[in-house]
């Protein structure tokens, strides 16, 4: 539960939420060059960064990087589509994994959780800039 008491994304989010997401996450780590999540293939899982960084490539070119307390993944974990870039690991790095149904049942009780991803969600997007697709 630390981990997701430092990561802003979560800093709104009562502790009695927090436990109950640390109790259902997981933990990932990727070597170097191993892709976390690759474009285009299906998820359900939003991931943290925990530690190291990441890039991010969409379209075979490099969009963004990752380091920890960034997070991503959050819109196949709402809508089960297909991941719109792929995220790969640039130096060992661990993840934390929060699954579909745990998401929509915090995202339920607590909708301050919603604004903060819609912060994040608007944020990659001026990174991105006007007339990329992002999805």
């Amino acid at each position: 539960m630390v981990a997701l008491q430092t990561i802003p994304l979560f800093d709104a989010v009562p502790a009695k939420h927090l436990r109950r997401l640390a109790k259902e996450a997981d933990v990932a780590r990727y070597d170097v060059g191993r892709p976390v999540v690759e474009e285009g293939k299906s998820g359900e899982a939003m991931f943290v960064m925990l530690s190291g960084s990441a890039k991010v490539i969409r379209g075979g070119r490099r969009v963004a990087t990752l380091m920890p307390g960034d997070f991503f993944g959050e819109l196949s974990a709402i809508d089960r589509g297909p991941r719109s870039a792929s995220v790969i690991a640039e130096t060992p790095t661990e993840v934390l994994r929060l699954f579909r149904h745990t998401l929509h049942d915090l995202l339920v009780e607590e909708p301050a959780v919603v604004f903060r991803i819609l912060e994040g969600l608007a944020r990659r997007m001026r990174q991105i800039g006007p007339g990329t697709p992002v999805g």
